[in-house]
């Protein structure tokens, strides 16, 4: 299934997050729209984020890396 990747709740908010942030695990990262139905986009560990691997807005596949995040001890 395909969705449209994005970075920020609404068009004129700041993104979840940005490269260099620190997250924690269930963190929002992004929103995926899919059918018209926005799911939230968490981290599954907590870390810092490397790279963010998708423009905004753009389509993504399932499966595809969103995010590169350094994985940290969870007692941050």
């Amino acid at each position: 299934m395909t969705g449209v990747f994005y970075r920020s709740p609404s068009p004129n908010a700041p993104p979840f997050v940005e490269v260099g942030d620190i997250v924690v695990r269930g963190q929002r990262l992004a929103l995926l729209e899919a059918m018209k139905i926005f799911n939230d986009i968490t981290a599954d560990v907590p870390g810092k984020i490397l790279a963010i691997l998708a423009e905004n807005a753009s389509l993504v596949q399932e499966g595809e890396p969103l995010f590169a995040i350094e994985r940290m001890e969870e007692n941050l």
